[in-house]
């Protein structure tokens, strides 16, 4: 009998440890989920994060226990932060080790990011197995260095670079896996309060947005104050709600929404005619898992330019539009989209194509070989 059973704490399964971003956080939260759905209690489900990320947000809500630790990423340019990234580390991985000792978790699942390195080292010592889980085309550095002593990674894509890979896809959310565009649009457009009538363009920059997207949206409100075809839902990010324009909502001429951050994106995938993203991992899974149509817009400041990488899993096979930043204003936007919408056939080639490349997403193969390492 485990240490928790004799203490009367439910027993825990897995700890899934990554945040800061809701690149992270997300995943975690979608391999929780998931393993719910596989049958594992929810109170056998831990998550170890940091305490200066979004899950201190997108945690509570789901039911989910979560350890935060203080911890902080390692920066590329010299900064004097970076003195305090050893020290930090080290006692954020001693509490973990505590931690882990109490809980006598059957696997440990890395996301990835600086979070997840305390929880990670902290499995080693502990002798407990590591799944990481790599679901960027180009793994970071912190998959990197987990995999070393891992005891399987579950990759997204195929030909991974890391040791003991298995290409499984990535983890969706289960709300994000249900969606049937067709069967759930009008009914996701009146969630939402979107017009049905119209051309609906959902711009995402990520949780934390992206300026280089809101400056060209904002320009396309000026090129377009009359269309009274097309409504735009435009997540800015919460930094930059208060530099965009106001709404024009409810309007005759252009419709467009402003939100700082977008958590029912189940229902936006389902709604919307077109997306405008970046190109993280989780973005581009969802849209491939949902078959959503979109412009995908890489941040160039992504390490190793990776974000690139992911944008071609979609973009080489026609199941998304490449749009690099450089390209990007708003001339060029209004005149993809405008071109997008002149071909009747294009859209829904595109969906197809973006459906297809998601079936490793939707399957349950990641779930499995956590199950595998655990035992």
């Amino acid at each position: 009998m485990s240490p928790a059973a004799h203490s009367g704490e439910p027993e825990c399964f897995a700890v899934v440890t990554g945040g800061g971003t809701a690149g992270h956080v997300l995943p975690a939260i979608a391999i929780m989920d998931r393993l719910v759905g596989a049958g594992h209690p929810a109170a056998g489900l831990h998550h170890v994060g940091t305490t200066r990320g979004i899950e201190s947000r997108l945690l509570p809500p789901t039911g989910f226990a979560s350890t935060r630790h203080d911890v902080i990423g390692l920066q590329r340019a010299f900064t004097w932060r970076n003195l305090l990234f050893v020290p930090k580390l080290l006692r954020a991985t001693w509490r973990a080790w505590r931690l882990l000792g109490r809980l006598r978790p059957r696997v440990v699942v890395n996301v990835g990011g600086y979070a997840s390195m305390p929880a990670t080292f902290a499995a080693f010592l502990r002798r407990c197995p590591v799944v990481v889980v790599s679901y960027d085309q180009r793994p970071g550095l912190a998959s990197k260095v987990s995999a070393r002593f891992a005891t399987a990674v579950a990759a997204a894509f195929p030909d991974s670079p890391l040791p003991r890979a298995r290409t499984t896809g990535a983890p969706i959310r289960r709300e994000v896996i249900t969606v049937d565009r067709d069967a759930d649009r009008s009914a996701a457009r009146a969630a939402l309060e979107l017009p049905d009538d119209r051309f609906v363009i959902t711009v995402f920059g990520g949780s934390l947005g992206a300026k280089a997207l809101n400056t060209a949206v904002a320009g396309l409100l000026e090129r377009w104050p009359d269309r009274g075809d097309v409504c735009i839902h435009h997540v800015v990010g919460e930094r930059w709600v208060g530099e965009m324009p106001p709404p024009r909502w409810p309007s005759e001429g252009i419709m467009y929404r402003v939100i700082g951050y977008e958590d029912r994106m189940p229902l936006l995938f389902a709604a919307s005619d077109l997306m405008v993203t970046r190109a993280g991992a989780s973005t581009i899974a969802e849209l491939a898992a949902t078959g959503t149509p979109a412009i995908v817009v890489p941040w160039p400041g992504a390490a190793e330019n990776h974000q690139l990488d992911n944008a071609r899993t979609l973009t080489d096979r026609g199941a998304a539009v490449l749009l690099e930043q450089h390209e990007l204003d708003t001339d060029r936007l209004a005149a993809l989209v405008d071109e997008l919408r002149a071909d009747p056939s294009r859209l829904p080639e595109m969906s197809r194509r973006a459906h297809t490349e998601g079936e490793r997403h939707r399957g349950d193969s990641l779930i499995r070989l956590i199950e595998e390492a655990a035992r």
